[in-house]
């Protein structure tokens, strides 16, 4: 096997999406036009999304990510905004789109419309996590967006399935949909409450952070695997557990959680980042079978469509924002108003993403019979085009709108001072049960380590209280950030001293090793002691 495409595709998509984070353009964006741009180039390696990888072992991985680190409270409070979204927008727009598309591009039959209305129908968890991070939406905002696109994926692809059986003729009726919807959604939900709890006691019961990180990778695909094997939704089955081991992350040993969080970045990142070049890089294949639809046709249908998709999520976002306040006075007093801007943009950060993709490159070549499936190239077309036309038309302008909008900042402030609250109650806290410790004569300590414990907490309560301070008129920074640069500044000097010794053969690797990780850990402590 030939690794070295994969490799180029690993190592440069990391590479562009390295050298994003030093321009004011989402990394996402520009992968996608970087890889649009060098599709055609000579040499480079012929890349096509494959459904059978990208479903059921890049989708999971990212999922599980963006459901750990989302908030189970939050989500929890804007439950009825994210179903609305998830499930009711999702079956609006294949709908909607869907008609549209049997009425703008003539020989098109309906149920192979709607098998297009079904996969561009989805919102990407991963573009719109990355997009909301760099751009700053609010938090309310964010949290629909994210519960949204992680929730959405199994609708779009129950209603792919149904949509998909009337098109190849296997025949499909509005009740066996529902009911393949239901199974799908109870199916996932269940498998995912099954394997939550047993999953997080093995992680808190392991002793070695290696083996928690390895379950730690495992878990995604396990619970995808469980709940497609099952007929249920792999995809429902990972945000449950997701979110849940999330929720829960503060019980497991502290050294897992500095180890997960790390590997877990790095796959993400590899990930996320090969992903969207990948879409990029889809273009030769997607032009390939269009055939007679070449040129102002196909130009004309694919404009066509990204407006329709565009516009219904205008048309179902704002009655869905508003309309349930003016029928429930329970919502008027439990929730702020929405106004107009919230509806705006939550209905412009709607980026399309792969899982459209690796829907639209899952549908099969033939229908029952042997015959064609109807317009298959051009669908494929019309999802890819979709898809970059939202990640840059609504990607691009999804910042100045909001700045446009000029949604109140967060109030920095405020948010340290509760923070500040928070870290004196906990201090107060540890403080008592070091005295009821320390009282036990099993715990005896000499006076200056004692003293070390209780002064580690002073600094810890004292750290954030010194945000809120004055700068250094000299350096400009704070007392915590000379505290925190003036300890790495010894730790490092500890550290050449060591690599001497170790030089000089007076220590030898392995220890070296050790002292160097004793400092690492002292270095990362020092760091979240000073906020």
């Amino acid at each position: 096997m030939d690794v070295m495409p994969l490799l180029l595709l690993v190592a440069g998509s990391a590479g562009i999406a390295g050298a994003a984070r030093r321009t004011p353009v989402p990394a996402p964006l520009l992968l996608v036009a970087v890889g649009l741009a060098i599709s055609y180039v000579p040499g480079i390696p012929h890349y096509t999304l494959d459904p059978e990888v990208v479903l059921p072992l890049v989708l999971p991985p990212l999922l599980y990510k963006e459901g750990t680190e989302s908030s189970y409270l939050d989500l929890r409070a804007q439950m009825r905004p994210v179903g609305l979204l998830s499930i009711g927008y999702v079956l609006f727009a294949t709908f909607a789109v869907g008609w549209a598309a049997y009425l703008v591009v003539p020989g098109l039959p309906l149920p192979a419309a709607l098998v297009l209305g079904a996969v561009v129908a989805p919102t990407d968890a991963v573009a719109a996590a990355a997009i909301a991070r760099r751009v700053g939406l609010p938090s309310r905002i964010t949290t629909i967006l994210q519960g949204e696109s992680l929730l959405n994926d199994a609708t779009a692809i129950t209603a792919y399935k149904v949509a998909l059986a009337a098109a190849v003729g296997e025949g499909a009726t509005w009740s066996g949909g529902f009911w393949e919807f239901l199974r799908a959604a109870v199916g996932g939900v269940l498998v995912g409450l099954v394997l939550m709890v047993p999953i997080h006691w093995l992680r808190t019961h392991l002793k070695e952070a290696l083996l928690q990180n390895t379950l730690s990778l495992l878990i995604p695909f396990v619970a995808y695997g469980v709940a497609e094997q099952l007929h249920g939704s792999g995809v429902l089955a990972v945000v449950v557990v997701a979110v849940y081991l999330g929720h829960r992350a503060w019980e497991v040993d502290f050294a897992t959680r500095l180890q997960e969080d790390a590997v877990w970045r790095m796959v993400a990142f590899l990930l996320e980042s090969a992903v969207f070049a990948l879409i990029g890089l889809q273009l030769p294949t997607v032009l390939k079978g269009l055939g007679a639809y070449r040129g102002a046709d196909a130009a004309w249908y694919a404009i066509a469509v990204f407006v329709v998709v565009v516009a219904a999520r205008f048309v179902w976002v704002f009655p869905a924002a508003l309309l349930p306040r003016v029928l429930s006075r329970r919502i008027r007093e439990r929730e702020d108003s929405p106004g107009w801007r919230g509806p705006v943009v939550t209905s412009w950060a709607a980026m399309r993403g792969v899982v459209s993709l690796a829907i639209a490159f899952s549908i099969p070549v033939a229908v029952h019979g042997g015959a064609p499936f109807p317009q298959r190239n051009l669908i494929l077309f019309l999802t890819f085009t979709t898809v970059i036309g939202t990640l840059v038309v609504q990607g691009l302008t999804l910042a100045p709108l909001i700045r446009l909008m000029r949604f109140p900042g967060r109030d920095q402030q405020a948010e340290t001072l509760a923070e500040a609250n928070a870290q004196a109650q906990a201090s107060r806290a540890a403080e008592r049960r070091l005295d009821d410790l320390l009282d036990d004569e099993r715990n005896a300590l000499p006076p200056p380590l004692a003293d070390r414990l209780r002064s580690v907490l002073e600094r810890r309560r004292n750290a954030v209280w010194e945000r809120l301070g004055q700068t250094n008129p000299a350096t400009g920074e704070s007392v915590d950030e000379t505290y925190r640069r003036l300890s790495r500044e010894m730790i490092s000097a500890e550290r050449e001293v060591f690599v001497k010794l170790r030089d000089h053969r007076y220590i030898d690797d392995e220890m070296l090793r050790a002292l160097l990780r004793r400092l690492d850990l002292e270095e990362a402590a020092a760091y979240r002691e000073a906020g």
